[in-house]
């Protein structure tokens, strides 16, 4: 649990040149308190508990201004920035090292059973008031711009912009034998 929190740490000071100190981090900066509370309501949830959960992911969402249901599996070492008004819904799938900024919504295009929110790939930055809805797949590397409507998905090492969302920059590895290349 410690080896965690200290990641996520680590992880405000990788991201936002404006984190001063350890203290004003945990003090100060709601993403990370969104964090834990969602790691206490992801565990009732995965005991059954899930009226328990509802309520402390509640409690989180009135405290923090994020909401994230308690169902969602996020990975390590999300960074939340400015957090207020992010959405992240029940089915959701986050990676290992995301970035997400204000206003930003994974969420479900209706009332669909199931799989029904975004998997979100590693080391992925998505912008400020960016939505990513339904079960689609968002790669690993990839850059959504803030504002974006993201309906389809988007594959690794790609920049995705606009409404609706288009590709408009794709990084190739050396097995691609491309440097890159701009659609």
């Amino acid at each position: 649990m410690f080896k965690q929190l200290r990641e996520d740490i680590q992880a405000v000071f990788k991201n936002d040149p404006a984190a001063r100190s350890v203290l004003e981090v945990l003090l100060c900066y709601p993403g990370l308190h969104a964090l834990i509370m969602h790691r206490f309501a992801h565990r009732l949830y995965k005991a059954g508990l899930f009226l328990l959960a509802r309520i402390v992911s509640n409690i989180n969402r009135f405290l923090t201004g994020i909401e994230i249901h308690p169902g969602a599996r996020i990975g390590r070492r999300l960074f939340i920035d400015h957090g207020m008004g992010i959405v992240i819904g029940e089915t959701a799938e986050i990676g290992d090292d995301v970035v997400l900024y204000h206003g930003v919504t994974l969420g479900g295009t209706g009332k669909d059973k199931g799989k029904r929110h975004p998997t979100v790939g590693s080391n992925t930055i998505i912008g400020a008031g960016a939505k990513v809805l339904g079960p689609i797949t968002i790669g690993n590397n990839v850059k959504i711009g803030a504002g974006s409507v993201v309906l389809d998905s988007i594959p690794d090492n790609c920049t995705a912009v606009g409404c609706p969302a288009r590709v408009v920059k794709r990084k190739f590895t050396r097995e691609d034998n491309v440097l890159s290349w701009v659609i």
